[in-house]
Order: C-alpha cells, then structure tokens, then sequence
C-alpha cells in the first residue's frame, strides 16, 4: 500500500483540488490573497496558531488598521496590543512573543522579516510550520509546511509513518513530489478542518478514501 501511495500521490491531490473548491481557504492563504506583505503574513500566522480562522480573520484586521511595520508593534504597549488581537488563543504569550519577534526584526533586520528557513527559526518563538509559511507564501520559496492536519492526514493515508509534524516534514521532503510541496499544507488543512476530521472522520464522503490505508481510524461518518 504505502509504494501505492508513492504511485498514487498525484492522483491523490488531484482530487484533493477538486474536493476543497467548495471549502474556505485557511485564513493565512486568504491574507495572501490581498497582500504578499511578509510581516502581515508573518504575524497573521502567529495569530493563527491554536486559534480559528475566524477569530483570526477579525484580529489581522484589528492589528493591520493599527500597525503595518514592525516599528508601529513596538510603538504599542503590550496592554494596546493584547487588546487589538484579543480573543485569539494565548493572546497575552503572542503579544509578547509579537513584541519581541519585531525587536529582533528591527535591531537584526532593519524591520524586514527574513526570506531564510533558518534565519527565521532563530527568531525567539518560531516554529518550523510558521516559517515553512512565511518562506512560501510570502516569499514563494520551496518548503514543506506541516501542522496537525497535515501530520495526521499523511499518516492516516499511510503516505508517511511519523511520530511528530518534524518527523513528518522531513519525510514528506524526502518523498513529496517538489511541485506540490507549497500546496500540500493548504489542501490537507481545509481537508481536515471540513472532512478528515481529528475524531470520526467523514469516511462515507471522502473522494480519496479507495487510495487511503485508514491508520488510526476507529470510528468514522
């Protein structure tokens, strides 16, 4: 199954394409919609995290009306700009985290967000997923970025056996065809927030689900 899967795999995100058209696009695709800024895209994506795309959607806006540069965020007091993001998750930890990102961004990069994997992951509080986002969708660089949905989705194909996202980035760069790892990120998002769910996943309307091994499934829809 798994050399299937290898075999399968452009099969598998042509369909992928065809099942999230009638899906909303995850919210830091939609910012890129309307602007190839990278510090929007930046600090949206920071705002993203353990947060809805909604409640995220509202506080970019708030926050963009307010600042646009890393200059305007430390302009702010810290209680200004929890109050601009709020309710996003761990609104008071991002506004710090924020703050002391664009710090950096200033003393180290005269305000630009850095177009470099590893020069953005020196930034205090940076992950792989969000600077594998800012580096292709801001910068439209190669990379594979991988959240829950994407280290789910990939395991419960049976494409990959990984234990964490990390394990799961690399491994994909080793067996994801380059033309889609930019793509790869968004599509299994908005397949996992509206089909492949975490826990009983829509197994009965899953247009992949002759080409998915089902790991891990115990119930479905």
């Amino acid at each position: 199954m798994p050399e299937e899967l290898d075999e399968n795999i452009h099969e598998i995100i042509a369909l992928l394409r065809q099942a999230v058209r009638e899906f909303a696009s995850p919210i830091v695709t939609e910012i890129t919609q309307h602007t190839l800024d990278p510090f929007r895209i930046f600090i949206s994506t920071l705002l993203s995290l353990r947060t809805k795309d909604d409640v995220t959607r509202a506080a970019s806006l708030r926050l963009f009306e307010a600042a646009k540069t890393p200059q305007d965020i430390l302009a702010m007091t810290q209680e200004q700009l929890e109050a601009l993001i709020y309710p996003v998750g761990f609104y008071r930890t991002k506004a710090k985290r924020i703050r002391d990102i664009c710090a950096e961004l200033v003393e180290k990069y005269n305000g630009q967000v850095p177009d470099d994997l590893d020069a953005l992951l020196a930034l205090k509080g940076v992950g792989r997923k969000t600077a594998n986002l800012v580096v292709t969708m801001a910068y439209g660089k190669p990379g594979v970025c991988v959240d829950t949905h994407v280290h789910r989705i990939s395991n419960r194909l049976g494409y990959v056996t990984t234990k964490t996202p990390e394990e799961t980035e690399m491994a994909l760069r080793q067996k994801l065809p380059k033309e889609y790892w930019t793509e790869y990120n968004d599509l299994l998002v908005t397949y996992g927030q509206n089909v492949c769910k975490p826990v009983s996943p829509f197994c009965s309307k899953c247009n992949i689900r002759s080409l998915c091994k089902r790991v891990g499934v115990v119930r479905s829809r």
